[in-house]
């Protein structure tokens, strides 16, 4: 790379820094866990440099976020020359940023384009991996290929690589060890403790229940609750599995919607109606609620369950912690970073195969170890409340998006060679 004369201006906490940050998800249209990131990071470094969003899904509103549609020439074509389409756009459109961050793969060419057009620096932000999402060829078909290859070039290319947690940095070396280690950086993901937080006592707390009801929750009974895209890496087949062997009175909470393929729709529609039918307390939210209604949700269950078979870290059991809930989570990727077992929550262990499926060698015994921790952990009210006070906790010492944004400020000052002072 060549020099930067954006380098020399650091000179304060508050830098002379044009950052554009590239993604398909930004508000309101946000369908995971990158989108969240991408809102709460870009929110936080505007304090400290001048950030542009660049998005996906056509114009916004707000100041300093545009939004590129698919290229007319390209509608009704395979979907990932559509995000080409808008890759290129917005490749031409960083002309003056001093330094470019990518996420996801839909967004990652857009970054290498821009780092060899205009001479600046490329970062990577690592939400998921394509070669641990094989079944994304279910959805996209040769296209997966296509993003594979979009995925490959830009990671050995960027300066720098952000991984979620470190398991998220482990498997970036192993899926592609040609990236220098040095490269790679650990910077966890954040959440807006504001934003999540449990209804106090009064009011509040009868409104959030309330809420509660109106989806079919029923506040005093015991409840574990998901909240998840469909997708095969989100385990909820193992989890309707699971829910079977739950004692009759805990109910289920699915907010679980954005199917990856018609296929896993099918397979897990008729799980969840032969499991209404064999007990009460099924609840199946497939609208993506506000956060006040699913805060709401949250606070009128017992435990969250995350039972993933590939999961780089997991916002959403951030989420679930920051409103007070212990996580019982899959013993994967960087779930063990987040979830402290026996403390806020429990870890379900799992054996993988080893192909990027994460599907587990023995499903029965995942299913099985899966329902005891749930079951367990809804046993004892009053230690998962203790566990939950502790999880609010975690989040609060180790997870705040200030944090994430000074971590995320020192690999922007190493790729453009110079210390931010503080």
């Amino acid at each position: 790379m060549p020099d930067h004369p954006a380098s020399a201006r650091l000179t304060g906490y508050r830098v002379d820094v044009r950052v554009d940050l590239l993604t398909r998800e930004y508000p309101p249209f946000v369908y995971g866990g990158a989108g969240v990131h991408v809102a709460e990071l870009s929110a936080v470094l505007r304090e400290h440099v001048d950030v542009r969003v660049r998005c996906f899904d056509g114009p916004r509103d707000a100041d300093g976020v545009d939004g590129y549609r698919v290229p007319s020439e390209l509608e009704g074509a395979d979907a990932t020359l559509g995000v080409l389409g808008v890759d290129l756009q917005m490749a031409s459109a960083t002309a003056g940023a001093d330094l470019v961050h990518s996420h996801t793969w839909y967004a990652n060419m857009a970054g290498h384009l821009a780092s060899l057009l205009h001479g600046v620096p490329h970062v990577i932000s690592a939400h998921s991996l394509e070669p641990l999402r094989p079944w994304k060829a279910e959805q996209l078909g040769g296209g997966y290929r296509v993003s594979s290859w979009v995925e490959r070039t830009a990671y050995e290319a960027a300066d720098a690589v952000i991984a979620v947690s470190g398991g998220m940095r482990a498997d970036i070396l192993r899926a592609y060890p040609s990236i220098d280690p040095d490269r790679v950086h650990v910077v966890h993901n954040g959440i807006d403790l504001d934003g999540w937080q449990r209804p106090v006592e009064g009011d509040d707390r009868e409104r959030a229940d309330a809420v509660a009801r109106s989806h079919g929750i029923d506040p005093d009974r015991p409840a574990v609750v998901f909240v998840g895209r469909i997708t095969r890496q989100k385990g909820l087949p193992y989890l309707l599995a699971a829910a079977r062997r739950l004692p009759p009175e805990v109910q289920l909470v699915l907010c679980a919607g954005a199917p990856d393929t018609q296929e896993i729709a099918a397979e897990v529609s008729d799980a969840v109606a032969v499991l209404a039918q064999e007990r009460t307390g099924v609840v199946w939210i497939e609208e993506m609620l506000p956060r006040p209604d699913l805060v709401a949700v949250l606070a009128a269950c017992t435990v969250f369950v995350c039972p993933s078979v590939y999961e780089p870290l997991g916002i959403v059991n951030l989420e679930a912690m920051a409103v007070g809930l212990p996580v019982v989570g899959t013993a994967t990727g960087g779930i063990p970073e987040v979830v402290d077992d026996g403390v806020t929550g429990r870890l379900v262990p799992i054996d993988q195969v080893q192909d990027g499926t994460g599907t587990p060698i023995d499903p029965e015994r995942f299913v099985s170890d899966l329902a005891a921790a749930l079951s367990d952990a809804v046993a004892d009210p009053a230690r998962a409340r203790d566990q939950g006070r502790a999880a609010r906790r975690r989040v609060e010492d180790h997870f705040s998006w200030e944090s994430v944004g000074r971590r995320t400020l020192d690999v922007y000052a190493q790729v453009l060679g110079t210390a931010i002072s503080r």
